[in-house]
């Protein structure tokens, strides 16, 4: 049990460090945006194809294909991950 709370507690420490700009060594990684109808045209998906295969709505698929929202956090790494290589995200959904 202390080992767990020691991890715990030396992880809040480098977020409180890196929140403050102290963080020396931590890597923020952000994901690069993406344009979401030139690679739903690109893999030559329709829009509710495109939103059943990788399990959003058609609604939010099209706000982001307007420019009306952009997608974040786990949508957009999923994105990204489509973005490079469709073909394994699509074998890695299939049931």
């Amino acid at each position: 049990m202390k080992k767990g709370f020691e991890s715990i507690r030396r992880g809040l420490e480098e977020a409180v460090a890196h929140a403050q700009g102290k963080g020396d060594g931590v890597r923020v990684h952000r994901p690069r945006p993406v344009d979401v109808k030139a690679l739903r045209t690109r893999i030559g998906l329709s829009q509710t194809e495109f939103a059943e295969r990788f399990g959003v709505s058609v609604a939010t698929l099209r706000h982001w294909e307007r420019g009306d929202r952009a997608p974040h956090g786990p949508a957009l790494v999923l994105l990204n991950v489509i973005d490079r290589n469709p073909g394994a995200v699509m074998d890695a959904l299939i049931d």
